[in-house]
């Protein structure tokens, strides 16, 4: 049985602002690891973390996080770490201010706040940086900043809303290696990301959204899996790639096989990727062919995406 005080639990939630649909109808029950948000500006992503930080109220539909819910705000707000898109700050503070004074307001005393908010700055790499003023730091190192006062009091949650955007590829790969920690530490980490093969590279899960609802959710290959009514791609390397088109284009699920460019490789498309692999191995156990190697051509956020949403995945 699933264990809904380490789960962000979604039971049919609606959000409208207005007239305007936010999310709508939402059930979702999310893990602890890292999810990635996929979905074009619009989709309803920043509803999502919004509701799941107690921001904003659902307007139908009841919300679960770690079996707290906005209705106990002391115990909520300080489970929860939020990471926002907005790259605004005080006038005239210095990074490390900005950390400790967020502690502050959680409660913490001096010398805890103190500690909690050096570390955090030393997880996030501005340990040098710490105790210049904001306004002087590129767009990396505010993006970084924000991230050590969401990470300061130890969340059980983190929420975090385009946080790779502005990092030069070292910082890049340093927060992608922290979010790793956080996330092996059995800790939430929600990230909303265009970078698609880093959403690709990092997430254990992802949750594709259009026009406010979930089109998909799950593991990126368990999701691409479920994608019944698209066929997947599959690229052969193989002794014989011709002999392997003529046998499978007898299977009615096949929908193309075309030799690849190098000629040493078929590109097949399939709806049904469980008979094509049964086939497969019949084929090299008859002796036909030898087979080289066999992998899915597609098998990634952005082919999932085009599949599901189609052109309007183009504006990721």
């Amino acid at each position: 049985m699933a264990d809904t005080n380490r789960e962000i639990v979604f039971n049919n939630v609606s959000k409208f602002y207005g007239e305007v649909l936010g999310v709508n109808r939402v059930s979702l029950t999310i893990p602890p690891g890292i999810t990635s948000l996929v979905g074009p500006n619009g989709s309803g992503k920043t509803t999502l973390m919004n509701l799941m930080t107690g921001l904003i109220r659902p307007t139908e539909g009841t919300l679960s996080v770690c079996g707290l819910g906005p209705d106990q705000p002391e115990e909520f707000f300080a489970m929860v770490g939020y990471c926002s898109q907005f790259d605004s700050f005080p006038r005239g503070i210095t990074g490390f201010d900005l950390v400790y004074n967020g502690l502050m307001l959680h409660g913490y005393e001096y010398e805890k706040a103190y500690r909690l908010a050096m570390e955090a700055i030393d997880r996030a790499g501005l340990v040098q940086a710490a105790h210049r003023k904001v306004a002087g730091y590129s767009k990396g190192m505010r993006q970084r900043i924000r991230l050590a006062s969401a990470i300061a009091h130890h969340p059980t949650i983190l929420v975090l809303d385009e946080p790779l955007n502005g990092l030069d590829p070292m910082a890049r790969a340093e927060t992608i290696a922290l979010f790793q920690s956080i996330a092996q530490e059995g800790l939430h980490v929600i990230v909303s990301s265009h970078i698609l093969h880093e959403v690709d590279q990092i997430s254990d899960q992802v949750i594709l959204l259009s026009s406010g609802y979930v089109v998909a959710e799950g593991p990126i290959h368990d999701v691409r899996t479920d994608v019944t009514d698209h066929p997947m791609q599959i690229m052969v390397r193989c002794s014989d790639p011709a002999l392997l088109a003529s046998k499978i284009f007898a299977m009615n699920h096949a929908v193309e096989a075309k030799l690849h460019t190098d000629g040493k490789g078929l590109l097949v498309r399939t709806r049904d990727v469980n008979n094509f692999y049964l086939l497969l191995n019949q084929i090299v156990e008859s002796g036909a062919l030898e087979l080289e190697a066999v992998a899915p051509a597609d098998d990634d956020v952005n082919s999932v995406y085009q599949y599901l949403i189609g052109s309007e995945g183009n504006s990721i």
